[in-house]
């Protein structure tokens, strides 16, 4: 889930918002191409004869600066059906036309918020979709998903307080030292992980956060709350009810390494997709290199997006798209433990497994049995060669 920035109010509906991955690679990496192992040209580009026509891509929320590697696809002068909150145009590698078409779809409010794991088996015109680890963790059993690509190595959820009201904290257990109440969305299953291993206590829980900035203004920030580390820091301190900075820790550095928005396909389509994937995966590897090294254009065509589809509950600026590629760059898209952008480590995966099932059996959710990591991605289509260069 998404919450809704400047204040807006929607009510979300029960989703995973699983929490930050962890892993290596750092803070502090800038993008800068590496080389392909396929030499730049006409076949590398060519995806006429192996992938669908468009290739439909369904998002979880509305266009953002954090989606931009999907947008930085789209060729100039696309069709945009603002009424079905989604973009066609054709699909460009690093300029070159690839002979298909991509499609965008905004999730959220834009799809009742139903999850991207229901829309993949409910639309099968939907080739890939954002999915995090413990979504695909939760819905292995009826609605299995594959991770073919990261294009974000850790994700920014995070917990704000205000370093006024506060001084003394300055990671997520300080909280769970405290009285202090911490609001998030009922449903979210890094809570539960954060309760269980003693970080937060249960009675300091509040779970009827629902994207309002308000309780927090209003309570000059006695409180704790949920959010994006991308989004609300820039949206408090320039918010005129608040206008001053927030402090916050990252679900990640507790030990909640789940993937963040992975790109994912059906396990049932992999043999059928597998001549197109080879080929797209390198190209959206490229394409997050690419924008975050030059994500202006890329940044005014989602703020572009986001006037043309003209929901009261979404709104995005300049400030907020610049203040997020900063994030993106020092924090959250980086290589990992290697040199690659975009791949997925086996431990992190299993780790998921060891945290999310035993909630989930907590809940008296289904749980698939013997479920392993090697059933929850893939690394087959990436290119090893394509990743971010530390400076």
């Amino acid at each position: 889930m998404r919450t809704l920035r400047l204040g807006t109010i929607v009510l979300l509906a029960a989703t995973l918002a699983a929490a930050c991955t962890g892993g290596g690679g750092g803070g502090g990496e800038q993008p800068a191409p590496r080389p392909a192992s396929a030499a730049a040209g006409s076949d590398r580009d060519d995806l006429k004869a192996v992938c669908p026509d468009p290739i439909v891509v369904q998002t979880d929320w509305y266009p953002e600066t954090e989606y931009g590697v999907l947008y930085h696809l789209i060729a100039p002068n696309p069709t945009v059906d603002a009424k079905r909150k989604l973009v066609r145009g054709e699909l460009l590698d690093q300029g070159r036309d690839t002979g298909v078409k991509i499609e965008v779809r905004s999730g959220g409010p834009a799809t009742e918020f139903k999850l991207v794991s229901e829309q993949l088996y409910t639309d099968k015109s939907i080739t890939m979709g954002q999915i995090n680890t413990d979504e695909a963790i939760r819905f292995a059993v009826k609605q299995p998903s594959l991770a073919v690509v990261a294009p974000m190595e850790i994700s920014p959820f995070m917990i704000l307080w205000d370093p006024q009201t506060h001084p003394d904290f300055n990671i997520i257990a300080d909280l769970g030292q405290s009285n202090v109440t911490v609001r998030y969305f009922k449903g979210d299953t890094y809570m539960e992980y954060l309760v269980g291993s003693g970080i937060l206590r249960r009675n300091q829980l509040d779970d009827k956060y629902d994207g309002s900035s308000g309780p927090f203004f209003d309570g000059r920030g006695r409180i704790a709350q949920a959010g994006f580390a991308t989004s609300e820091p820039y949206i408090y301190e320039h918010d005129l009810k608040w206008k001053k900075p927030v402090r916050y820790g990252l679900v990640n550095d507790t030990g909640y390494p789940f993937y963040p928005q992975a790109l994912s396909i059906r396990p049932a389509d992999k043999a059928k997709l597998a001549p197109c994937l080879a080929k797209l995966v390198p190209i959206v590897q490229r394409a997050q290199v690419d924008f975050l090294a030059n994500p202006d254009k890329t940044n005014a065509f989602v703020i572009e997006l986001v006037k043309r589809y003209a929901d009261p509950a979404w709104s995005y600026d300049p400030g907020l798209a610049n203040y997020a590629i900063r994030q993106m760059r020092l924090n959250f898209v980086n290589n990992g433990a290697d040199a690659t952008l975009g791949n997925f480590e086996v431990g992190r995966i299993q780790r998921m497994i060891d945290i999310v099932t035993p909630i989930l059996a907590g809940q008296r959710a289904e749980v698939k049995p013997g479920l392993k990591p090697s059933d929850l991605y893939t690394n087959e289509f990436i290119d090893p060669s394509i990743g971010v260069r530390a400076t």
